[in-house]
């Protein structure tokens, strides 16, 4: 490299912004269609369980507690997901969402990233019988 050339690019590198950007306290707008965490809509939902069938990565687990009152139990492993979009396609009653809005979903928690969805004495009766088979 000859020396003129360096020159020049230091000069100009005092001039210009730098290209990095100060995340967490500046943050560009969410790219049109990023997949961040999955979201459902248990009113849409029939449990059918076509969307943990169809899970490449294992990431949904579907618990049918009673399917004439609606009970269902979702179980989503975030840090099992790739954020394919599997479930959402599969889902024929539109009820699974890949959030735009929730994406960060970085921890320093060495937990594993669970969530559940259903209503919370359906999740305690599906959390307790996995507790007594595991037993």
């Amino acid at each position: 490299m000859k020396f003129a050339t360096m020159f020049e690019d230091i000069v100009s590198s005092f001039v210009k912004r730098p290209v990095t950007q100060q995340y967490p306290s500046e943050r560009r707008e969410v790219p049109q269609g990023a997949r961040g965490m999955l979201e459902w809509d248990k009113e849409n939902c029939v449990g059918c369980g076509l969307c943990a069938k169809d899970c490449p990565s294992g990431a949904l687990e579907f618990f049918v507690l009673d399917r004439k009152e609606k009970k269902f139990v979702m179980h989503y492993h975030v840090d099992q997901c790739i954020f394919c979009g599997q479930c959402v396609s599969s889902c024929r009653q539109n009820a699974l969402v890949l959030s735009n809005e929730n994406w960060e979903l970085a921890s320093l928690e060495s937990k594993p990233f669970e969530h559940y969805y259903g209503q919370e004495d359906d999740i305690s009766s599906v959390l307790a019988q996995r507790s007594h088979s595991s037993a």
